[in-house]
Order: C-alpha cells, then structure tokens, then sequence
C-alpha cells in the first residue's frame, strides 16, 4: 500500500490546450482525476462517488450564463465540495458576481498552475493522518474481515484517499465513537444490505433466512471488533481530557446525506470482500471522521508490556 494518501476531483474543463498539464498536476499531487460530460454531470453529482474536490474551468459551459447556471447547480447538489475555478487572466475570484463568488473557493491560471498545490493542501490535504495509523487502519481491517470468512473468501482494499462530500452509501451503516488524548470522532461503516446478504447466504450455505437483522448484526460484529482492536493498538486505558463538546449529526436519508458538524476532510478506505468460490462481493466503505479532536502530533502505537500482560493473565508463557 502506497503511503501518500489520494484524492478523488472531478475534472469539468474542456481544454484540450491545457489537459496535459491538468493531467500532470493531478498525477504530482496525489490526486485522480474523473471526467464526465455534462449530459450526465447532474447524475454523477447525485449518485454516491467520493470526491474531495471540482476543478471547473470558465468555459466549461458554451456560454456564460450556462456556465453560472453548471455552477450553480454543483453547489446546490454537493454544497461540501470546494469548487476551484480555472479562469483565462487572473486568479481570483474577486471580479465575479456575487453569487458566483459564494461557489467558488479559489481560482487559478493554467500558466500558474503550481500554484494551485497550495489551494488543494488548504481545501484538501488540510489534515495530517500518520503513515503508521493509515497502514495500521488497513491491516486491523482486512485482518478482522479475513478472519471473518477464513479461507473462503479474500480480503483487497483501495490506497485510502480523503474526501470532502457527506454522502451515505448503501443502506446500512454503523458509527461508533473514537476518543483518546490524540482524536476525537467516529469510524464509520457504508454497505449494500442486498450484496452482504447474497454474500453471507453463499459463505454460510444455509437455508435459514436471511434479513436485514442479519446484515445489521454482521455489520454491527464487524464495527465492534475493528474499534476494539483500534482501542487496543493505538487508545490503551487512557481517557480524554479534551472537552466534552458535543456537536448534532445530520441524517438526510432522502438524499443519502450525512453530515457531522465540520467541514473537515474525511479519511476514507474501500474494502472488497470476494468469495473465491461463488465469485460473489460486497464492498464495504470506512471512514474516520476526526469531528471533534484531531491531535496527530500527539499520536503514538500503545506498547505493551509483556510481563504486564502476563500478570494479568491476558498472556501465558509457553
């Protein structure tokens, strides 16, 4: 697994001009560039895709009002997407009407295009997550899903990326709460009820019914093993003393939005579990929303003591 982290961005700019160098600035910048026309833009914005940005150009629309009114209606659909706009003079936004100025975030010139990298750390890349607590995410996970299934299902994942939209995917998700000296948030799980049951029923080969009780237990099984295990390698016993602040969640099942009080970017990992002999899978999405503390100067793996644990009784010597 790679240790830089990626970002998704939708890229809305047709200049075959400066595509190359769009290209190569996504390509140097950790992040992956999507392409869509415009017939199916609005679609694409509405359905579940994970997006950390939009870079849209001026002329995206053939004309100026169409490209206020494309604008216009990315921000009312994902209003928690930072929309970067590539304008042909100047790199500002300033001159722009003025409800055009509250969609977008900042501009750049494709003849200063390195300047953007500060744009897309600010909007983007604004939070530092530890290489160490990334990759340890990531083999807590597959370890615990792996052990799952045992040998009759295999275990991939994505490079995690960051994302800054609010989207549910699936229909079920479970959250739980995260809290230590160094974080403060919850770890979410996104699935597909209908795939982890097909899944399931192919695993287990029994006859008995399968409902949604089930998904909801083996979802809830999962979330609990993973935060015990995260509890244990990086929380230990300790307790927070950060303040005991709460902030409301939002839950728009109507538009599969969820928001949790921030506009911080969100960590973001893609499990696909695939059983080898039925080739059936189900993806299983994980976020880390650091809503309420987020200390990673403060971050370190708990060591334990083996002759602790062995006192205990946690241990036994062989």
């Amino acid at each position: 697994m790679k240790d830089t982290l990626l970002s998704k961005v939708l890229v809305l700019d047709n200049s075959t001009e400066h595509a190359d160098a769009i290209k190569y600035f996504c390509d140097e910048n950790h992040l992956v560039g999507l392409k869509v026309h415009k017939s199916n833009l609005e679609s694409v914005l509405r359905s579940n895709i994970d997006l950390g940005a939009i870079l849209y150009s001026e002329n995206y629309g053939d004309s100026p009002e169409e490209n206020a009114e494309i604008a216009l209606m990315i921000h009312s659909v994902r209003s928690e997407l930072p929309i970067i706009i590539r304008r042909e003079q100047s790199a500002t936004i300033d001159d722009l009407p003025e409800n055009l100025r509250k969609v977008f975030c900042a501009a750049y010139v494709a003849s200063d295009i390195g300047a953007l990298r500060s744009v897309i750390d600010e909007f983007i890349f604004c939070l530092v997550y530890p290489n160490d607590l990334v990759r340890g995410i990531s083999e807590i996970t597959c370890g615990i899903l792996s052990s799952q299934f045992k040998l009759d299902a295999h275990t991939s994942h994505e490079t995690p990326y960051i994302v800054r939209d609010r989207i549910i995917f699936g229909e079920v998700f479970s959250l739980i709460p995260l809290e230590s000296s160094w974080c403060r948030g919850y770890m979410m799980l996104q699935t597909e009820e209908q795939p982890i049951l097909d899944f399931l029923a192919s695993y287990r080969q029994t006859k008995e019914k399968l409902d949604f009780r089930t998904a909801n237990s083996f979802l809830g099984e999962i979330t609990n093993l993973i935060w015990g295990s995260f509890k244990n390698r990086y929380i230990g016993d300790t307790t927070s003393e950060a303040s005991r602040i709460q902030v409301p969640l939002i839950v728009n099942h109507k538009h599969k939005y969820i928001s949790f009080g921030t506009d911080n970017p969100q960590l973001c990992f893609l499990y696909t579990l695939t059983d080898e002999t039925s080739g059936r899978s189900v993806k299983l999405y994980q976020r880390f929303i650091f809503n309420l503390n987020w200390s990673p100067e403060d971050f370190k793996e708990v060591t334990h003591d083996v002759e602790a644990l062995v006192d205990s009784g946690e241990l036994e010597l062989f």
